[in-house]
């Protein structure tokens, strides 16, 4: 199925719903300490671009690029909302991130992503699209409670 992905300036009411949502699910499964699922506010900090996906006037799900460094980028706010799980929404919006990263010049893209059972749909996609562990990156540290991944562009 085909998704129309969009840059997404924050503010329609169904976007904020969603990434209130997100951060919600990443509070419940996840301590407080390690949750690192921005906020609506930081999502609109320089250097950040949020894409939605949307099937007629629906929203699907939504995913940001972080930028980290010239040539390195951070993938964050990945969510489906839970009327199109499981019909390829987060590899619609991945595909399109790939694709914007690789024509920002970026050579590296990396996560931070939970660790509890409930993300294990997102590893599993993150690993067919030849993500692998790593490191902490950035300003994270090691957690037992975060999945570091990344891979070259």
């Amino acid at each position: 199925m085909r998704f129309e992905i969009r840059e997404d300036d924050l503010s329609g009411p169904e976007i904020q719903a969603l990434l209130r949502e997100h951060l919600a699910g990443m509070q419940a499964d996840t301590p407080p300490e390690s949750v690192h699922a921005l906020p609506l506010e930081a999502l609109r900090q320089p250097g950040i671009t949020l894409w939605s996906a949307w099937r007629g006037d629906r929203l699907c799900g939504c995913g940001a690029l972080k930028t980290l460094a010239p040539l390195h980028g951070e993938l964050k706010s990945m969510r489906t909302h839970g009327a199109f799980l499981r019909q390829g929404v987060g590899q619609a919006v991945l595909d399109h991130i790939l694709a914007q990263a690789r024509a920002r010049g970026l050579l590296r893209l990396s996560l931070e992503t939970g660790t509890a059972p409930s993300f294990a749909a997102a590893h599993a996609l993150y690993r067919r699209n030849g993500f692998l562990p790593c490191e902490p990156f950035a300003d994270y540290r090691p957690d037992p409670h975060s999945l570091f991944m990344s891979r070259l562009l």
